[in-house]
Formats: structure tokens, C-alpha cells, sequence
């Protein structure tokens, strides 16, 4: 088994992208988003963190977010968000044996990335990178028509024109996700 490398910084900001374990074809997220959105107020109650950016879409999720002072458990946030999710919806999808022996539901894959931000610039590049991804999954040509973002709440606060990311490259970062 691989050895994952973690980096740990109380009170820091990182970068996630979270997936279904079953993505082609799958829109659960969306479909379920009231379901989504509640198992993350529910984790913010006991264990705070501020969303700085986070994009819905159908089979994964992007967000920056920052943890408090003190605070370097994003491991248990997520562990608690995987578990609220499908504790919300209806158990149809498919579960293969191991799943099943150990209990689990078949909705994440047991593995996140993560990306500690290290300063202002790589910040942005993440911030843009999650409001963009609409865009670049071709699920909207405007950055504004999808309504799954933080992206209208930095639009009202005048972070960005209302024309942001309409068809063209608004983030350095590729990634493939």
C-alpha cells in the first residue's frame, strides 16, 4: 500500500478535491446537494473551518478552505462530511465485497487530494482553479452559470467581473480531476 505524505499546519489553508468512487456518469452531488450542503454545516458546528472557495459538481468537489488557529485536523472534517453525505441519502449504488464486509457505502473513493497553500499567489491560482472548473468539465461556458460555487459570493463581494473565466483559461494550475 502507497504511503501517503500529509502535511499538517495548524491554522492553514488547503486545497481538496474529493470524488465519487463511481464518476462516469454519476451527478449524486448535485442531485443530492441539500443533503451535501447540510453534512457541511453540521461538520462546521463542532469543528469550524472557513470556506474560502468550494465548487459542486456532479461526481467531485473542489474547495479551498482554512482551518482555525490551533487546528491542523482536516483528515477528521472530511471523515465526518464522507460520512454525513451518505447517511442523508438513499443506499441504491453498487457495493462491491469488500465494501460490504467492511460495512462502507459505495459513494467516495477512500482518498482525497490535498494541497497546502504556501502563499498569496498559490492561493489565487486554487481560488480561480475551483471557480473555473465549471468551465473546464464544459458543464457551463460562463464561470456565473453555475450555480454550485462560491464564485457568486466573490462576484458580489467585486473579487471578480461578472464576465470572469467566460471561455477562455482563468487559472494557471492543470490538474487532472
Amino acid at each position: 500500500m502507497a504511503n501517503y505524505l500529509r502535511v499538517w499546519r495548524s491554522g492553514g489553508t488547503y486545497f481538496f478535491t474529493v470524488c465519487l468512487l463511481r464518476r462516469h456518469g454519476n451527478d449524486l452531488l448535485i442531485r443530492h446537494i441539500d443533503a451535501l450542503r447540510k453534512a457541511i454545516v453540521q461538520t462546521r458546528q463542532n469543528h469550524a473551518f472557513e470556506i474560502n472557495a468550494w465548487v459542486v459538481l456532479p461526481e467531485h468537489q473542489h474547495c479551498v478552505i482554512t482551518l482555525p488557529a490551533g487546528d491542523d485536523d482536516f483528515a477528521l472534517r472530511w471523515r465526518l462530511i464522507k460520512r454525513r453525505f451518505p447517511e442523508a441519502i438513499p443506499n441504491t449504488e453498487y457495493r462491491n465485497e469488500v465494501r460490504i464486509r467492511r460495512g462502507e457505502r459505495g459513494v467516495w473513493q477512500r482518498r482525497y487530494w490535498e494541497h497546502l497553500i504556501r502563499n498569496e499567489q498559490d492561493y489565487q491560482a486554487h481560488v480561480d482553479y475551483v471557480h473555473f472548473n465549471p468551465v473546464k468539465h464544459q458543464l457551463v461556458r460562463r464561470v456565473s452559470e453555475w450555480p454550485y460555487s462560491t464564485f457568486h459570493r466573490w462576484l458580489e463581494a467585486g473579487v471578480y467581473p461578472s464576465n470572469w473565466g467566460a471561455g477562455g483559461v482563468s487559472s494557471s494550475l492543470e490538474y487532472d480531476d
